[in-house]
């Protein structure tokens, strides 16, 4: 039997960016909530959740940009020129979050101030940019040939900006109910708080997103059974396990909320992202250039393929069994009284 080789690329480019959404989501989740905790130790407390892990859940946007680069180089020369923008914005934000993440605790009173701020303002406009990308994505690419063809501001539309507030607020629930689920005393309250409205604020502007997506882009709308004048109820009901996949997610959290869970709402905010990702995924695929460049047309050749697998399937495992250590052996509640540095 022969190996899809371009399938299985696909595949694990698509895991790469889910596992990096789900796990670093939280911690830009963090810093978004920053301005709003009560106090610098209270912040404290907010960045020592994260710390034994933010660097490592970043290795999964290596790894799908890397992929994407070398298994898909048509794709990667298309998509990077059309996004070149909000794509520099996330790894400068990114780059301003991971300093701020280490200065913050070894500067004085104003040093840790202005680190502090760095830390929210890079975590926001990275949880942003990200927002600019996957709506540049979504709403398609114009390509002249194999090559962009469109302009350097072609990203920039109210749809993208509407779906790049929607991850801010979907990354602040994260984030809020990662810290329902690792902390304790008054900032687990406080915690509880940001979960009501951020879960509010992702439920409204998922909607929203949801149906802008259908009524903007008529691809998508034709393969999820709304055709122009005409509806595919055999196809509705075939796809109808993913928004409500979505809509279980946010009855975990207000369960859990209401019945003060502390692992529930965190559960819940991870299938809503799950419902949303596989939801977008079929919107598109197998297009990886929407809505005109097809997975297998910007592969790389079959031997590439095969070799850089071989190095993925030592790699890949190894990575999934250490961040499942990682998180295994930093489990619990972490106190005031926990210290990174």
């Amino acid at each position: 039997m022969t190996l899809d080789l371009p399938l299985i690329w696909a595949g694990i480019i698509a895991l790469s960016v889910l596992l990096y959404v789900m796990l670093d989501g939280f911690d830009l989740g963090l810093g978004i909530l920053f301005p709003f905790a009560r106090s610098p130790r209270d912040r404290d407390v907010m960045m020592n959740t994260v710390a034994p892990f933010w660097d490592g859940n970043e290795t999964w946007l290596v790894l799908g940009g890397g992929g994407l680069f070398a298994a898909f180089p048509v794709a990667y020369a298309v998509l990077m020129p059309a996004l070149y923008a909000p794509v520099l914005l996330m790894l400068m934000a990114l780059i301003l979050r991971g300093v701020a993440f280490e200065f913050r605790p070894r500067g004085g009173e104003r040093g840790k101030a202005f680190w502090t701020a760095a830390f929210a303002a890079g975590s926001t406009a990275a949880a942003f940019a990200q927002g600019l990308v996957l709506g540049g994505f979504i709403q398609g690419v114009s390509l002249d040939g194999e090559a962009f063809g469109g302009g350097p501001l072609d990203w920039l539309t109210p749809y993208t900006l509407l779906v790049a507030v929607g991850l801010v607020a979907g990354y602040a629930l994260l984030g809020a109910t990662w810290l329902i689920w690792r902390t304790e005393d008054e900032l687990h309250g406080d915690a509880r708080r940001w979960a009501w409205r951020s879960a509010i604020a992702t439920a409204v502007l998922l909607g929203a997103v949801s149906l802008a997506t259908l009524f903007v882009h008529p691809q998508v709308a034709a393969r999820w059974g709304f055709a122009i004048g005409d509806y595919d109820f055999d196809r509705l009901g075939l796809l109808s396990p993913i928004p409500l996949l979505g809509l279980a997610g946010l009855l975990l959290i207000v369960r859990g909320l209401k019945r003060h869970s502390h692992l529930q709402p965190f559960l819940g905010a991870l299938i809503v992202f799950l419902s949303g990702y596989i939801g977008l995924a079929v919107g598109f695929f197998p297009d990886i250039v929407p809505y005109d460049l097809t997975y297998r047309e910007a592969a790389s050749e079959d031997n590439a393929l095969a070799l850089m697998l071989v190095g993925v399937a030592i790699l890949l495992p190894m990575i999934i069994a250490y961040t499942i250590w990682v998180y295994w052996v930093f489990r619990g509640k972490v106190g005031a009284d926990a210290g990174y540095h």
